[in-house]
């Protein structure tokens, strides 16, 4: 299938993105040429640096079995060699490899001999999709000697590295743990677990999971993956799905990382909604050789797509970094400058730099769930307990308290600066449950994971709970969501009391002098295959041994650094 029948989704290129990649495509084809049309001056005079100092090939890299040829792009200096070698497997776009124009140009320009390519069923190359499972990364080792030995004298063997996004970056760590020539690893939205990006909390990711498999096509699935991917739509055989995501998961293959120190840079995003953030964390912070983690305002590729097409962004600028430093033995410091680097929401011109997660993250303050008061529906947040009570409410009708409006689109309007705004007083109380702080005396800051601890009884045997905490105006009633998560009650039977424990998604986020922190949790939510039975109802409780309570990473700035 040709890269112009592919069904284009929410992780194509918007309008003018698109228009500006395919001129840098036409250019990299004309580079002998110097036929450069349609692109912007400063573009042009890229692409007239990089003529006469490398070429150019598109063409096709024997994958690891015989029947599957991987669609490329190769920039090669001109320069006699060796050379140190990047390889890009391509993000899960209809555009394959040729997502990367601006990345194979400068690295390029920076000396490298750059690879870029398109997985196996991606884009324009054949076989059948594995899903970054083994045949993926035996194609990745294919990449690497296809390029030793077709460029002997061009492409350093000691010198190799891998960077991607998102598939590619996923596909860049296992191969990278499988294949010991890979020296250093960038994985920009990267995924760590993907058995938790599917299935977070016993709550399948249905929005994000069918986006991803329309990007595949069933046509292009193997018999394995589509019965497998039939059985996830379905809510059967998820422990069939669990094991066949271990396979194709880094965190599967952190020892063998961390036997050979392997630097890795990971990105990720605060709202992301493809892939779990706090499994990346987690990975990160187990990661024993040279690492760096990125964490940007918005959702899943936000910010990489403008280093895509040539332009600066900070995972792409941290990417070509790292790899000089690790891969082209350039001594840049990069290991010196803090594992832990992020912006805070909504701010993208400040980048903060920590030694690593546990100095990044705030001690957690506890507020404790307490009944409505007579006369009102919402409950309050205090320091203190209050045992004793429970609150009942509706279950199986969605609120717009919302994880996002739309997937990865939502993302990157916050990231423009216009977060979605919500109207807490739309929220139905009779189909959610909503408690408040009172309104903050001083700018105070949200820095790390947000945690629920609930007692919660279904009247049904299963149900879906969605917990949103939001920065709630009081005067107005309008909120910007912090974070948020699923927990799906797996009983045994009707009216069965679990006391719940919910990870939030981590945050950073600044609060205003006088907004609220309100935490609302409802039973559906449009990104999730929730378990949730209509017309069933769901008890919040507090007993006596057993509050519920929020632990909140809280703390007062200084106004002069807010």
């Amino acid at each position: 299938m040709t890269t112009a029948a592919k069904t284009t989704n929410v992780f194509d290129f918007a309008p003018n993105d698109r228009t500006l990649l395919d001129a840098e495509i036409a250019a990299l084809e004309n580079l002998e040429s110097g036929d450069f049309k349609n692109l912007p001056p400063a573009t042009v005079a890229k692409f007239g640096e990089l003529r006469g100092a490398g070429t150019f090939t598109a063409t096709r890299i024997p994958g690891a079995d015989a029947d599957v040829q991987l669609d490329a792009g190769v920039l090669v200096p001109l320069k006699p060699g060796p050379h140190p070698v990047v390889i890009m497997p391509a993000p899960l776009a209809p555009t394959g490899w040729k997502s990367y124009p601006g990345m194979l140009l400068n690295f390029a320009l920076k000396g490298y001999l750059a690879v870029a390519y398109s997985e196996r069923g991606i884009a324009d190359s054949t076989g059948k999709i594995d899903v970054a499972g083994p045949r993926d990364r035996a194609d990745g080792s294919a990449v690497i000697d296809w390029v030793l030995n077709t460029y002997p004298d061009r492409a350093d063997q000691d010198r190799i590295g891998f960077a991607g996004s998102s598939y590619g970056a996923g596909q860049s760590l296992i191969i990278a743990a499988h294949d010991d020539r890979v020296r250093a690893v960038c994985a920009q939205s990267a995924w760590a677990d993907l058995g938790r990006s599917l299935y977070e909390n016993e709550t399948r990711h249905l929005l994000a999971f069918e986006e991803l498999a329309k990007l595949f096509g069933e046509e292009n699935l193997s018999a394995e993956v589509r019965e497998i991917f039939d059985d996830f739509r379905a809510n059967r055989n998820i422990e069939r799905l669990l094991e066949f995501s271990a396979v194709r998961s880094p965190v599967t293959y952190l020892n063998e990382l961390n036997a050979r120190r392997v630097p890795i840079f990971l990105g990720t995003y605060w709202h992301e909604t493809i892939f779990s953030v706090p499994a990346v964390v987690e990975f990160f912070n187990a990661l024993i050789g040279p690492k760096r983690l990125l964490v940007l305002i918005g959702d899943h590729g936000g910010d990489e797509i403008k280093g895509f097409l040539g332009g600066i962004s900070r995972p792409t600028a941290t990417t070509f970094r790292w790899l000089d430093r690790f891969v082209a033995d350039e001594e840049n410091g990069v290991e010196n400058d803090g594992d832990v680097h992020t912006e805070y929401m909504h701010n993208l011109f400040t980048i903060k730099k920590l030694a690593d997660w546990d100095s990044y993250t705030l001690p957690p303050r506890r507020y404790y769930l307490n009944a409505p008061l007579p006369g009102t529906s919402d409950g309050s947040l205090t320091p203190q307990p209050n045992s004793g009570w429970s609150h009942t409410f509706r279950a199986g009708t969605d609120t717009p308290a919302l994880i996002a409006p739309a997937l990865v689109k939502t993302g990157v309007l916050e990231r423009l600066g216009a977060p979605i705004v919500y109207e807490t007083s739309e929220i139905s109380r009779e189909d959610a449950a909503v408690w408040s702080t009172e309104p903050l005396t001083a700018p105070s800051q949200i820095t790390g994971t947000v945690s629920a601890h609930l007692t919660v009884t279904p009247s049904a045997k299963s149900a879906t709970l969605v917990a949103h905490l939001f920065d709630v105006d009081p005067g107005t009633g309008k909120a910007k969501i912090i974070t948020s998560a699923p927990f799906t009650l797996l009983n045994d039977r009707e009216g069965e009391t679990q006391t719940i424990d919910i990870h939030l998604q981590p945050a950073d986020y600044r609060i205003t002098p006088g907004h609220q922190i309100q935490l609302v949790v409802d039973t559906k939510d449009r990104f999730f295959g929730d378990a949730t039975v209509t017309n069933s109802k769901i008890e919040i409780s507090s007993t006596d041994g057993s509050s519920s309570y929020l632990n909140i990473p809280l703390d007062e700035i200084p106004l002069e650094n807010d």
